[in-house]
């Protein structure tokens, strides 16, 4: 692909970015289903991907399933004791925030509208959600299972629901025009261009990671 080519296709992703869609794992073990994650975000066009980790550690992203994917999202890492003010922070900014878990008052993920702001709230491989992250959800949600075990694995999960959501999205015509201004755009374009030449003009032996974010809060 040509240098023309690419900043063409730089331009027409960041178009149909979805500010306004975004996701958090909460206390994820799994390193590989962060990045399977990180894949499905960038597919469906979300920029800002959130996540808490066990003893805060920073967790590996596995190119070989991210494919790249990594390069055009934003990943932050949220500290755990600040998981709860988030969380708040973001309902105070207009956001809806839902989150999964198996309980009497969830309702199905398909009866969502996620064209509104939207954080989408994912539990670990293990324990799911914490009760202190449930208590703050705008909606609880499920994805209804019709056989014996009562959950999926979290990548696929929530690679449905991610679908479902875009799927909402795109009838609405939010892909349609830029939810980006075209100042954001042209920031976030700088940034990726200058990383996206340094990685592949080394080929690999600059390890130029890329940008994450600690969300820390005083």
């Amino acid at each position: 692909m040509s240098t023309k080519e690419r900043l063409s296709r730089i331009d027409d992703i960041l178009t149909r970015k979805q500010p306004t869609l975004k996701i958090m794992l909460e206390n994820v073990h799994n390193s590989q289903n962060l990045s399977t994650i990180i894949r499905t975000a960038d597919a469906v066009g979300i920029l800002d991907i959130y996540y808490s980790s066990k003893d805060n550690e920073t967790l590996r992203i596995h190119k070989t399933i991210t494919q790249g994917t990594h390069r055009w999202t934003h990943r932050h890492r949220i500290e755990d004791r600040y998981t709860v003010t988030f969380l708040k922070e973001k309902k105070k900014e207009g956001y809806q925030v839902l989150v999964t878990h198996l309980e009497e008052r969830a309702i199905s993920f398909r009866d969502v509208d996620y064209t509104k702001p939207t954080l989408i709230v994912m539990g670990n491989e293990k324990e799911g959600v914490s009760t202190e992250v449930i208590a703050e959800a705008t909606d609880v949600i499920v994805i209804p299972m019709q056989g014996m075990v009562q959950s999926l694995n979290v990548s696929v999960a929530t690679a449905l629901i991610l679908y479902e959501a875009q799927r909402q999205r795109e009838n609405a015509g939010l892909y349609a025009r830029p939810q980006l201004s075209l100042e954001k755009r042209e920031s976030i374009k700088a940034d990726w261009i200058y990383r996206d030449t340094i990685a592949r003009r080394s080929k690999g032996e600059i390890a130029l990671e890329f940008k994450e974010e600690v969300i820390r809060f005083v």
